[in-house]
């Protein structure tokens, strides 16, 4: 795969666009709501006229501006896209390359408090030898990555993309994959295709399918998996079906109104993270409103969302296309959307670790970082 010369990253937004930010929060039109609805009918009013308030007064971008540029990030081209990423070395004797794939409504803002742990374990009570050179890539579409002008930018060619950096552009032979959300689907991807070049895969949200025995009566697991699905797809799926389908439509009030942006994105995070109904108990506003402030000040919204179009409409379906067999882990959080039994885990993957946790949700890197890291490091830490 083709690619250009690395070039070395800095964020650096123009105080006219904070400006301009501010300006559109003033002037923010809150819509009406039926009085006493909660979050039922979606973002909740009085919790936005909040949330956007302390956007417009307390949320200092220059802050969590430095603490991203702590790390090293860099540009380089791939096959006609600029890929921007995060390249943190390891700092133990033998560090492990590990690619880190964040998904949607996410970014490499989710990594942020999870990095250190895994380049510097030593510092964070764990064992040096297990330490990782992490490699966080901005999918293409989202944050500081540059936006595709083809169709059919979908999981498997962003698999193909990340494979490229890895082994092409930065050189490493054999590597690690972690991922959730569409990170998942796309490192479940690399390990379906690429495994000859992967220790193994860690997957803290799993794409199974309807795999089942169908020889069997159902369980218990899988009839509240089952039901948990259908739930799913009846009242959590609005977003999909919009993103999937008329992504350019949506892009327009999203990308012009940061008070309809962090709506939309606001309420994933509400309903993903186990909060408890009160996001702010899982994540602070800062953290939610820097991972926000990387789409209003890349305006990539829109070419965010269009990989729900490519997925659906040149998909990717991994309980059609065979057990993947590359050693797999999957950390199991209690707030992730779906839970597959892990029955129907092992007939998709290769499992060699399964870890149920004890708090946590969706957003795993941002809620509960110390949980995901150690378990990344229990599983590959041990491969040679």
């Amino acid at each position: 795969m083709a690619h250009g010369a690395i070039a070395p990253f800095r964020i650096e937004v123009s105080d006219e666009v904070l400006r301009d930010l501010r300006e559109r929060l003033a002037r923010t039109r809150f819509p009406d709501e039926v009085p006493d609805t909660g979050w039922e009918y979606g973002a909740n009013l009085a919790y936005m006229k909040e949330f956007i308030e302390y956007w417009r007064t307390k949320y200092d971008w220059r802050i969590h501006e430095a603490e991203l540029n702590r790390f090293a990030q860099f540009h380089v081209e791939i096959d006609g896209i600029d890929i921007h990423y995060i390249h943190e070395p390891g700092r133990g004797p033998n560090p492990k390359p590990l690619l880190l794939s964040h998904g949607w409504p996410g970014s490499i803002c989710e990594f942020t408090r999870i990095i250190p742990m895994l380049t510097d374990p030593g510092a964070h009570g764990g064992d040096p030898n297990h330490s990782f050179t992490v490699i966080a890539p901005s999918l293409p579409g989202y944050g500081f990555s540059g936006h595709p002008r083809t169709r059919a930018i979908n999981i498997q060619a962003i698999a193909e993309i990340f494979h490229a950096l890895m082994t092409e552009v930065l050189g490493f032979s054999r590597y690690c994959a972690q991922g959730g959300d569409w990170g998942s689907a796309i490192t479940s991807r690399l390990g379906e295709v690429h495994g000859a070049s992967l220790h193994g895969i860690h997957l803290n949200m799993l794409f199974v399918g309807g795999r089942r025995d169908d020889s069997n009566e159902l369980s218990s697991e899988e009839k509240v998996f089952l039901a948990d699905m259908d739930h799913f797809r009846r009242e959590e799926t609005g977003y999909q079906w919009i993103q999937g389908t008329k992504p350019q439509t949506l892009a327009y009030g999203l990308n012009d109104s940061p008070a309809g942006l962090a709506a939309w994105i606001v309420e994933k995070f509400r309903t993903w993270s186990d909060c408890g109904g009160n996001l702010d108990a899982a994540l602070s506003k800062d953290q939610v409103l820097t991972n926000i402030m990387v789409y209003w000040i890349t305006q990539s919204i829109n070419s965010s969302t269009r990989l729900y179009y490519e997925g659906r409409h040149h998909p990717w379906r991994p309980d059609r296309s065979g057990r993947i067999e590359t050693p797999t882990a999957a950390a199991i959080f209690p707030g992730e959307i779906l839970k597959p039994p892990r029955a129907w885990a092992e007939r998709a993957f290769n499992i060699q670790r399964w870890t149920v946790m004890p708090v946590g949700g969706h957003f795993a890197a941002m809620e509960q970082p110390k949980l995901l890291a150690d378990d990344i490091r229990a599983f590959f830490g041990p491969m040679k």
